[in-house]
């Protein structure tokens, strides 16, 4: 099975696709919009060049694991990704995968401005890998 990561933000959305047999995963791109529509065609667009079977949009849990706001518009932007799209959408805890993607990039040697563009993108990346890990037969 092939997924594509979503983790959104209000203005960037960081994309990875991964395989569930090979468990190899890759950042793909970054979407900087704050227009929701602009995200889904991008994120359509994504859909259409790489033909995953569902998707896994992060969840973005309070550290003591309950909702807040965030979570609560992720939830609802799941429900417009399956609703557009018709695939299974997965929610996937995505606390700390932001201080992951940091601890990776920090090691690349690429400039500020250069990890900055990719931090979305690695973010994404590493919610995809601890989804696949978690969800191993």
């Amino acid at each position: 099975m092939r997924y594509l990561a979503i983790d959104s933000g209000s203005k960037r959305t960081g994309l990875a696709i991964g395989d569930e047999q090979t468990t190899i995963v890759t950042a793909l791109s970054v979407v900087v919009s704050e227009n929701p529509q602009h995200r889904l065609d991008a994120i359509a667009r994504i859909i259409d060049k790489h033909g995953p079977d569902a998707l896994v949009l992060g969840l973005p849990l309070n550290m003591d694991g309950s909702e807040g706001r965030p979570a609560r518009d992720a939830r609802r932007f799941a429900g417009q990704l399956q609703q557009r799209f018709g695939l299974p959408v997965h929610l996937a805890d995505e606390r700390l995968t932001s201080a992951a993607a940091d601890e990776r990039l920090a090691r690349t040697g690429l400039t500020h401005d250069q990890k900055k563009r990719r931090h979305d993108s690695q973010a994404a990346a590493v919610l995809l890998r601890d989804f696949l890990a978690q969800h191993e037969e």
